[in-house]
């Protein structure tokens, strides 16, 4: 039945001389090739579920809970939610109790700190953020993430929540390094002595951009100001016994990681924090990751920019230390494109999703990021920023800070879910933590640039459930045809019915079958496939650092 929409599109390929299809493409899939070991893929509750988890209808709160992060199907046997495997937590530094006073105009930007001035801690904030932090855990999220972005507003130099102009340190008034690092290391022991710990600690967000527009909280910092406050919470942690892992980076983006930007000791961060012989390097600190992080803003477009920076990245990272991994740990739509434009205005359809599926494959493949995470989950805006959004019943989002509409979806409103959620879905549903990504290529080699406008194809084997899952993302707007060959190109699973998911116009996560070895994707697309081990033979399949 899904097929018929492209009838009328086939016969009139037919008609004017032109194949209805390409020829199949050949695929290998080698399983002895073996690459990055995946930790997850997640998104943050930054900012708008404060006020959704504390104040919305359980129903619809519920309802977006499961979008996010069920494993469940419904009576149709399509997946009822995208099933997250990574949820990062906002440790906000106190605006919300400035009130106006804070001069962050929007207050959906604004965050409640668990802290209060005189160093006593009040358990019950961020109550909304707590709601969803608990849904995730209930259904089954497997990976928590605490991130902070700028010390809480009483231990701040200028005692806001943002930078002062012109300063590019750290935001911190002086001697409270320490204090910054025991209020995140108290939070992190309040959550695992309740029975919820957090796995990680991300404690900088992008400290490259200077952070003085009073827009919403965060800091500059050095990379001075990285290392002192890592070895606070190293020392913090392994006195008091916290096992979780600091992750360090958050870096603007990947060129700040491998090179020289602006020359102001923010940037050549591999180097700086990894290097052999840097006086920064954190690699021997206990409870340090040995992992660096970014966002992979403004290195999307043109292609051949996406390609070339993340060429740069995976060369630094190989000169620097082979082992390091890399996580892509935020991102949305801000640079301007000739594709889909820009970051204002929202797009639930799916050429935002299909520019987003190229860059996670991009991620994945080119620098082979350990974990790919979304920026915020949850979006009021008229902005390309949001999985799931909300809005009064207009369809459109939030403009202005001040209006009507940003007040009122504080309580209630109607949630949208857009294609990039499902998209996500197509990697985070299926490709669980401790999954290995193994070899995908083509059997007749692709021009790298045609082939992001066309094909890309990733493929993860999954230990648990012991199968192969291919992710295929088709850009072009004719259906492909894939053929299935193993390393000795041989087909695979010949005439055996395979699970296919597939998320495209008129489809989310939409479950099928396809006969196996063909597979064919339809037009602007991404679809993910599940094969049994016992359908692919391996050949010395080894774990690799």
């Amino acid at each position: 039945m899904k097929y018929f929409p492209y009838v009328g599109i086939l016969l009139w390929m037919i008609g004017c001389g032109r194949p209805a299809q390409d020829v199949a493409m050949e695929l290998i899939l080698d399983p002895s090739i073996t690459y990055q070991r995946m930790e997850g893929f997640g998104a943050s509750d930054a900012w708008r579920c404060q006020f959704v988890g504390k104040y919305w209808p359980d129903e619809k709160k519920e309802y977006i809970a499961d979008l996010l992060f069920s494993r469940k199907f419904d009576d149709q046997g399509d997946p009822r939610g995208i099933g997250l495997s990574i949820w990062r937590f906002y440790l906000g530094s106190g605006t919300t109790e400035m009130g106006e006073a804070s001069e962050i105009v929007n207050e959906w930007r604004r965050a409640e700190c668990f802290q209060l001035p005189d160093g006593s801690y009040d358990w019950t904030r961020q109550e909304g953020q707590q709601w969803f932090l608990k849904a995730a855990r209930d259904r089954g999220v497997e990976k928590f993430l605490a991130f902070s972005i700028t010390p809480p507003v009483h231990m701040s130099r200028n005692g806001k929540g943002y930078s002062s102009k012109g300063d590019i340190r750290m935001n911190i008034a002086p001697g409270k390094m320490d204090d910054y690092a025991r209020f995140m290391t108290d939070v992190m022991l309040h959550f695992r002595d309740r029975g919820e710990p957090f796995d990680y600690l991300s404690p900088f967000n992008e400290p490259q951009w200077d952070w003085d527009q009073h827009t919403q909280e965060g800091t500059a910092a050095q990379n001075q100001d990285l290392f002192e406050l890592t070895r606070a919470l190293s020392a913090d942690f392994e006195r008091r016994g916290l096992f979780a892992e600091i992750l360090l980076g958050e870096a603007a983006t990947v060129n700040h990681l491998a090179g020289i930007v602006k020359d102001d000791s923010r940037d050549d961060q591999i180097q700086v924090f990894f290097g052999k012989d840097s006086p920064l390097n954190v690699a021997g600190l206990p409870g340090v990751r040995r992992a660096i992080t970014a966002h992979s803003y403004f290195i999307t477009w043109p292609l051949d920019t996406l390609l070339a920076s993340r060429k740069r990245l995976a060369e630094r990272l190989q000169q620097t230390d082979p082992s390091l991994e890399y996580w892509q740990t935020e991102f949305c739509i801000l640079e301007n494109n000739p594709e889909i434009g820009q970051g204002s205005g929202r797009d639930l359809a799916m050429p935002t999703a299909l520019y987003v599926a190229r860059v996670i494959h991009a991620d994945l493949v080119m620098n082979n990021a350990s974990s790919w995470q979304w920026w915020t989950a949850l979006s009021q805006c008229d902005y390309k920023d949001g999985l799931v959004y909300l809005d009064t019943g207009h369809g459109s989002g939030m403009t202005d800070p001040r209006s009507a509409m940003n007040d009122s979806l504080k309580y209630d409103g109607v949630v949208r879910e857009s294609k990039l959620l499902w998209v996500l879905g197509n990697y985070s549903r299926f490709i669980p933590p401790g999954a290995r990504r193994v070899e995908a290529r083509f059997k007749e080699p692709q021009d790298p640039v045609e082939q992001l406008t066309r094909v890309m194809v990733s493929a993860y084997h999954d230990p648990f459930l012991k199968r192969y899952v291919l992710v295929a993302i088709n850009q072009a707007a004719e259906r492909q045809t894939l053929s299935l060959l193993d390393h000795e190109g041989k087909k695979i699973a010949s005439g055996v019915r395979l699970a296919t998911y597939t998320t495209s116009a008129d489809q989310d996560l939409g479950a099928d079958l396809t006969n196996a070895p063909e597979l064919s994707l339809d037009p602007h697309s991404v679809t993910t496939l599940l094969i049994p081990e016992s359908y692919l033979k391996k050949t010395n399949l080894q774990e690799t650092p």
